[in-house]
């Protein structure tokens, strides 16, 4: 579930912590946490009880946040969350179908937030705080709470800007629990310029730009504390040096090295493959007016990567673009099919409209309308089609069941429709739940979705409910 991004105002990320009793001691904004009363009566999809399940309100979270510090912890069915109180942060972890607390973590202190007091809204309106992500390196998982801010800044001390990261084991147990270890990376960044991710497997701090794969990065270590950083990025790939490359950026960290985006146009990890090499037959290995490297990567998730493909005019239109999905790791070709999915034209562009996420035991692939079953090797493509609106995607069940909405028309003043998505049918047969209903932002956690929406005090509402 990390990294999962939702609109501003309602807030993004996944997973939640606190004191013992589940309500923490004291806002880090000013504001009591509370314990929601279960099972507030939500409109779910057929799959799941609207009823049946529990909830946790963060009340400590401002109103307007690009990031929601809450997530799944991997190998187990817990749910994490993030509290605040008068004595730091702490993490505490909860069974999903029930809510009873696995473990709790000792009070965690973050660095001093960047160019303002704690809480303090930005420029844009938003309020830059702590986040959690679970993820998992070499056959162990873990919960990391990370932090922007600066660390030794006093009156007499400048301080460092860092990320600070805390590791926790996802199977820990008890009350207090401390961190493996905490790691400071250092990074320049302005708020809300930074992302925590391990989408290949090893975790990395990407900072310096909004978007989901900032220009600058360090990879770490969680089991020894190391950090490498990723100084002179458009010199990580020989192919870049020779394309004369600006914009390149790490987008996830495998074992064997950093996946490079070539700003854009050509991607891949050094010394062990490159875009041209693994490119689906049928795709020229140059495009667009400047003939440079053809490929786009455009979002990874759960060790796989999406990437699209021009393919040039037919008949003097232009055909659909390529979509592919690849093993980070290795390059290896996993499903490819066409989908003219309403992108951008322009190859250079780098940041994508759709975030890429997958489900839960990896078998689907999705960004937007272009989607793909890895078990059965082939795409669906859910782009309009001159008849049928485009279907844009939110999250994925195990199953083949998929949620999301249509995509109306700019300027449309109807609201969207939440709709269902049979992804073992051929063409991907939907269907309208309606405008009001709502989606689980992460699926198969102990038999319950995970869904966010605000209760009665508009504050963020955080809901387990069991599969129907």
């Amino acid at each position: 579930m990390a990294g999962v991004v939702l609109s501003v105002t309602l807030a993004a990320g996944c997973s939640g912590a606190g004191g013992t009793d589940g309500k923490g001691t004291g806002g880090a904004f000013g504001e009591q946490l509370e314990a929601a009363k279960p099972a507030v009566k939500l409109s779910v999809p057929p799959q799941y009880d609207g009823a049946k399940g529990w909830d946790e309100t963060l009340g400590w979270v401002p109103d307007s946040v690009s990031t929601l510090p809450v997530t799944d912890v991997p190998r187990t069915d817990l749910v994490a969350m993030l509290y605040g109180s008068s004595d730091g942060y702490t993490v505490q972890a909860k069974a999903a179908a029930g809510g009873k607390v696995g473990w709790s973590s000792a009070p965690w202190k973050v660095p001093t937030p960047i160019g303002a007091a704690e809480g303090e809204a930005s420029p844009e309106d938003e309020v830059e705080i702590p986040d959690l992500m679970g993820f998992e390196q070499d056959g162990r998982g873990y919960v990391v709470a990370w932090a922007h801010g600066m660390s030794g800044k006093d009156a007499l001390h400048e301080g460092t800007e860092v990320v600070r990261l805390a590791v926790f084991p996802s199977d820990a147990s008890g009350s207090g629990v401390k961190p493996l270890r905490e790691v400071d990376v250092p990074v320049e960044a302005s708020p809300h310029e930074v992302r925590v991710g391990a989408h290949g497997g090893r975790l990395l701090v990407a900072y310096g730009d909004r978007g989901p794969y900032p220009r600058s990065g360090a990879a770490v270590d969680v089991t020894t504390g190391a950090v490498t950083p990723y100084k002179d990025l458009n010199k990580l790939l020989p192919q870049c040096v020779q394309a004369s490359c600006t914009t390149s950026r790490v987008m996830a960290v495998t074992p064997d090295g950093p996946l490079v985006s070539m700003g854009g146009s050509g991607f891949g990890v050094p010394g062990r493959w490159f875009s041209d090499t693994v490119r689906p037959d049928g795709v020229q290995p140059k495009a667009g007016v400047l003939k440079q490297w053809n490929g786009r990567a455009y979002g990874v998730a759960a060790g796989r990567l999406l990437a699209s493909w021009k393919n040039g005019e037919t008949f003097d239109k232009p055909r659909p673009d390529t979509w592919s999905v690849h093993d980070v790791r290795t390059g290896a070709l996993l499903a490819r099919m066409e989908c003219a999915s309403g992108e951008t034209e322009d190859i250079l562009s780098e940041t994508p409209d759709h975030r890429t996420f997958a489900s839960p035991s990896g078998r689907y692939l999705a960004a937007g309308p272009v989607t793909f079953d890895l078990e059965r090797k082939q795409g669906i493509c859910l782009a309009g089609d001159g008849n049928r609106k485009t279907i844009n995607l939110d999250s994925v069940r195990d199953d083949g069941t998929a949620y999301g909405e249509v995509e109306e028309e700019m300027g449309s003043t109807s609201d969207a429709s939440v709709v269902q998505v049979d992804l073992n049918s051929a063409s991907g047969e939907a269907k309208v739940l309606g405008v009001g209903v709502n989606v689980p932002l992460v699926t198969g956690l102990g038999g319950s979705g995970l869904f966010i929406t605000r209760d009665e005090n508009k504050r963020i509402l955080i809901s387990l409910r069991r599969d129907a």
